[in-house]
C-alpha cells in the first residue's frame, strides 16, 4: 500500500499544488502621493492585470515596512507627486518600486508585471498625445519613451537563492527527523511488551509523555545551535531577531513532537507509525508555502498545509530573520502551532489513558 499508494498520493497531491502553473492576484501596495485621474488609471491596470492586486492604497510612506509585513505585499508602488502634471508636460517622472525578494519567484512575477502595466499607461498617454500632434503612425514607435522606473530590493537585497531557501529545507528536515524519531518512542514500548514496566514506573500518563519528549527537546536545541554556528560558515547574516525565533522554533518543536506522540500511541508498530509520520513529512516544505505560495493552491491543499507545523513556523521565520519584522508580527503563525499541538497533546493523553486503563485491567 505504501509503495503504490504514496507516488500515487504525492502525484495527486503536487499536481493540485502547481495546478495553475503561474501566480496571479499577488498583493502588492501603492503609495499614491498625486492623488490624480491618472495614478487612480494606474491603480486601475494594477488591478486589472491577473498576477497582480492592489491590496493597500496608502498616500504616505510611513510604517511602511510594517505594512508591507502585514499585508504580506510582493512589491510597492511608489507613484510620486505631480505625477499626472510630469506625464502630460513630458517631463518623464520617476515611479519607484521595492520589490519584496523574500521570496525570490513572486518577487520576479510581481517586478514584470508592474514593469508591463507602467509601461502600457504610459504608451497608452504618449500614443495619444502624440496622434494629436498630426505625427504620422509609422512614426509612433520611434517617438515612444517609457517612464523611468527604479526598482529597489527590499530583505533579501542580494537575491541570495541559498539565504532564501537553505533554512527553510533545514526547517523541514528537523521536523522530519523528530516526527520519525518520536513515531518509535510508544510504538516500540508496545510491540516490545515493555509498556507495562513503563506504566508500573510511571503511573502519572503527564510523566510519560515528558520521558519521551524532554531528550528530543534537549537534542533538538543542539540541532538549532549547530545550524546557527553553520550560518557562520556559509556567511549568512542570521544575527537580527534569533532570541524570538529561538522562541518560535520551541514552539515549532512542542507542535511536531506531540504529532509524532499521538501517531505512536495510535499506531502500535515501529514500522507502520514510522511509514505513516514519513508519508505526512515528506511533502511538507512543498505545501508550506515556502517556495510556492500558498494562497496560489486550491483551498483543500491550503487546509492540509494549515496543520502542519512547519507551515506556520517558516511563515514565521521570513517575518522574523528575511523581512526583520517583530515577534508581534507572528503571533498568528505561533498560536497556530499552538494550537496544532495542544490539540495533539489532548488526543494523546486521551489515548495514552485508556492504553494504561487496558493495560492495568489485563495484569
Amino acid at each position: 500500500m505504501l509503495f503504490i499508494g504514496a507516488p500515487l498520493l504525492y502525484a495527486v497531491l503536487l499536481g493540485y499544488v502547481y495546478s495553475k502553473g503561474k501566480v496571479t492576484d499577488l498583493p502588492i501596495i501603492v503609495v499614491d502621493m498625486d492623488q490624480s485621474e491618472m495614478s487612480a488609471k494606474a491603480i486601475e491596470m494594477f488591478n486589472d492585470d491577473e498576477v497582480i492586486s492592489v491590496a493597500a492604497i496608502l498616500y504616505d510612506q510611513n510604517d511602511l515596512s510594517k505594512i508591507m509585513i502585514d499585508k504580506e505585499a510582493n512589491s510597492v508602488v511608489i507613484i510620486p507627486k505631480d505625477f499626472q502634471k510630469m506625464v502630460l508636460t513630458k517631463r518623464y517622472p520617476e515611479i519607484t518600486t521595492i520589490v519584496n525578494t523574500a521570496n525570490i519567484l513572486t518577487a520576479n512575477y510581481a517586478s514584470t508585471a508592474i514593469q508591463v502595466c507602467l509601461g502600457t499607461l504610459k504608451a497608452g498617454v504618449q500614443m495619444e498625445t502624440i496622434r494629436k500632434q498630426g505625427i504620422p503612425e509609422k512614426l509612433l514607435a520611434s517617438q515612444y519613451e517609457p517612464f523611468k522606473t527604479t526598482f529597489v530590493k527590499k530583505f533579501n537585497r542580494s537575491s541570495n537563492y541559498m539565504y532564501y531557501l537553505w533554512p527553510g529545507v533545514l526547517s523541514a528536515v528537523l521536523q522530519q527527523v523528530m516526527l520519525l524519531a518520536l513515531a518509535l518512542s510508544f510504538a516500540s514500548e508496545f510491540e516490545n511488551g515493555t509498556f507495562k514496566i513503563l506504566v508500573d514506573q510511571s503511573p502519572s500518563i503527564l510523566k510519560m509523555i515528558s520521558i519521551k519528549i524532554i531528550p528530543y527537546l534537549i537534542m533538538s536545541f543542539g540541532v538549532w545551535l549547530l545550524y546557527w554556528m553553520f550560518t557562520f560558515y556559509f556567511r549568512i547574516p542570521f544575527f537580527e531577531n534569533l532570541l524570538p525565533l529561538t522562541f518560535v522554533a520551541g514552539v515549532f518543536v512542542l507542535s511536531v513532537s506531540f504529532i509524532g506522540i499521538l501517531v505512536s500511541i495510535l499506531i502500535p508498530s515501529q514500522l507502520k507509525a514510522t511509514e505513516i509520520l514519513m508519508v505526512i513529512a515528506t511533502p511538507s516544505f512543498i505545501l508550506s508555502g515556502f517556495s510556492w505560495p500558498l494562497s496560489q493552491m486550491p483551498d483543500w491543499v491550503q487546509a492540509i498545509s494549515n496543520v502542519i507545523p512547519l507551515t506556520h513556523f517558516l511563515k514565521a521565520f521570513r517575518i522574523l530573520i528575511i523581512e526583520n519584522g517583530t515577534l508581534s508580527q507572528t503571533a498568528t503563525p505561533i498560536w497556530n502551532m499552538i494550537t496544532i499541538g495542544s490539540i495533539c497533546a489532548i488526543m494523546a493523553y486521551i489515548a495514552l489513558y485508556f492504553k494504561k486503563k487496558q493495560v492495568l485491567q489485563n495484569s
